[in-house]
């Protein structure tokens, strides 16, 4: 298959299957260190996925994994993706006040510049964090150096969301060249609906987010596609303790997911998010002071 249209943006949200958000309050972090570990082998099985179709991509990692996998990530930067921050140990922006915030960035980022032996330029918030309650979030991460984020979910959810954001690449501070770039939505009857990838790929046909990604390369701009090493992983731990939701959100359809992200690899064109900031940077629309 023939891959057409604007460069997408690929990138992994490097965590375990134990750090998720839907267990925070079934699994404490002290726990982390003493259960099974297996984010390794997943990366590994997605970087010979990306190999075999061809792609570069950015992994957005916990500081907590990179101090523990400094082998996988220096596997990912030979490989030529990107490596990026994901903060250090799963920590919602919202619930970090600005202090707070700038630490959890300095621990991290030397975790994984120090593991990887590469520069840090790039940041995702767990769980899509960054929204209307953090405006302050822009403004540490320009102090910090960041050259681009992609932390905002422009969507209603129970979770996350800033409904009100823009839905494509935007410079959120005056006289600043940081970048945000939220995570794909496409439009339907009027209404934005969550299609960047993650559970929303695993869970609904593959149709969807072939329609949704079309929609967006019509549009002229670039798809932003997001997953985890644990939604490959069907064998991954049951957490029978977790709530109902909670479980079916994060165990369905975890056999298929890898066969489905073949599929998206060969029929779109993909691309490392740092490379695509600086494509659209040019082209990103400056938010109001």
């Amino acid at each position: 298959m023939n891959a057409t249209g604007p460069v997408n943006g690929l990138s992994v949200d490097v965590e375990d299957w134990f750090q998720v958000g839907a267990f925070e309050t079934v699994i404490a972090k002290d726990d982390w260190p003493r259960l099974a570990d297996r984010v390794e082998r997943n990366c590994d099985a997605i970087l010979a996925l990306f190999d075999a179709g061809g792609v570069k991509g950015t992994f957005f990692t916990l500081g907590w994994v990179a101090e523990r996998h400094p082998a996988l990530m220096r596997r990912i930067v030979d490989a030529g993706h990107e490596i990026a921050s994901h903060g250090w140990d799963h920590d919602r922006v919202f619930r970090l006040g600005a202090a707070a915030f700038r630490e959890d960035l300095v621990r991290s980022r030397k975790a994984i510049e120090d593991a990887a032996g590469t520069p840090v330029t790039g940041y995702r918030a767990p769980s899509f964090s960054i929204d209307a309650r953090t405006p302050w979030a822009f403004e540490v991460l320009a102090e910090q150096g960041y050259a681009y984020s992609s932390s905002v979910a422009p969507v209603v959810h129970d979770h996350y969301g800033w409904r009100e954001a823009p839905r494509f690449a935007f410079h959120p501070l005056p006289g600043s060249d940081l970048i945000e770039i939220p995570v794909t939505t496409a439009l339907f009857a009027g209404r934005r609906l969550a299609a960047g990838g993650g559970g929303f790929f695993r869970v609904l046909p593959y149709g969807f987010s072939r329609w949704a990604i079309r929609q967006v390369n019509r549009e002229g701009r670039p798809a932003v596609f997001y997953f985890h090493p644990w939604e490959i992983d069907a064998a991954q731990p049951r957490v029978d303790n977790a709530p109902l939701r909670s479980r079916i959100r994060h165990y369905t359809n975890l056999a298929v997911m890898e066969a489905k992200l073949r599929q998206l690899v060969a029929e779109f064109r993909w691309g490392r998010m740092d490379d695509l900031a600086a494509r659209e940077s040019a082209r990103a629309m400056r938010l109001a002071a």
